[in-house]
Formats: structure tokens, C-alpha cells, sequence
């Protein structure tokens, strides 16, 4: 039995276990080649994510980092969805464990008056597609995304939120 889910920002104690799952995730569930080395965010969240519009979160069960959801500050009152990963087993509606992250992420964005959050996936995540366009993301081309956006060398699909 899976108790509640709790979601709270992303402190220095999380980062073994961020690490753990989103590397799992990456290279054992989508078999995408890229290593912890490709991405130097994951050993310093804090000075990369946690400024200005910018921060990152976990969902916890049961005191263990189940799912992590990330906005990077490009500027301009714009953010990037970054590194929103959910643990396998918690995935879907019983727990809604990505849209509880997903939601909090908008919500916080909101309340610090950035208008729009952009994300960039791989054509692989075909599940995280039917889910970004459920919640209100809006398929763009590589040119309409903003000055500042990290394109990731596996992204291939872009993503806007326009926040109201």
C-alpha cells in the first residue's frame, strides 16, 4: 500500500536518489545514451535551479524521492520544464503523482508572474507527450522557442505553457 505523496523543494539530502531515478529512467526505461557526466545540473540543483523564477522539486513517499520536476529561469519571465521524471510504479491516475508535480511547478510559476514555460523531450516519450498536451502544453517548432532555451541533444519535440 503506497501512502500519500508529498511534495516539497529539493534539498542537498535528495540528490543521491534524484540522481538514482532519473539515471534509471534515462538509460534503463527509454535506453537513451546519456550518462550522469552529460548532465552537470544534477550535482549542483541548487546554484543551477533553485533562483530567481527558477527551482526544483521532489514528491516523496514514505520519505523516499518517487518523481522530481524542475523550471529553469531562461529569463524574461520564460521557464524550461526540466528533468520531470516519475519512479515507474507511480505513474498513472491512482497516484497522479506527475501531474501533482506538474501542477505545482505552474502554480509556483504563476505566482511569480512568469508567462510562459517551455520544455523540450524526445520523440521516445510518447506517454510525456499525451501528457503535456492533456495539461495545456502546445506543440512548437525549434523556432519558437525563446532566446536562452538549453536544447538538450536529445530533444527533438518542443513544448509552450502559456500561463494565463
Amino acid at each position: 500500500m503506497i501512502n500519500s505523496i508529498l511534495l516539497q523543494e529539493y534539498t542537498t539530502g535528495y540528490q543521491s536518489q534524484v540522481v538514482d531515478l532519473i539515471l534509471h529512467i534515462q538509460q534503463n526505461e527509454y535506453n537513451i545514451a546519456i550518462t550522469q557526466a552529460d548532465q552537470p545540473d544534477l550535482l549542483d540543483i541548487e546554484n543551477f535551479y533553485q533562483h530567481d523564477n527558477g527551482n526544483f522539486w521532489v514528491a516523496l513517499s514514505e520519505g523516499l524521492v518517487v518523481g522530481t520536476v524542475a523550471l529553469l529561469d531562461i529569463g524574461n519571465y520564460k521557464t524550461a520544464l526540466r528533468k520531470m521524471f516519475v519512479k515507474q510504479n507511480y505513474r498513472g491516475k491512482a497516484l497522479n503523482v506527475s501531474n501533482q508535480l506538474l501542477q505545482h511547478a505552474i502554480e509556483w510559476a504563476k505566482e511569480r508572474s512568469v508567462e510562459g514555460i517551455y520544455l523540450g523531450t524526445t520523440p521516445q516519450f510518447v506517454a510525456a507527450h499525451r501528457f503535456y498536451e492533456k495539461n495545456g502544453f502546445v506543440s512548437i517548432v525549434p523556432d519558437e522557442l525563446p532566446m536562452g532555451f538549453p536544447v538538450m541533444k536529445v530533444d527533438k519535440k518542443f513544448y509552450k505553457y502559456t500561463i494565463q
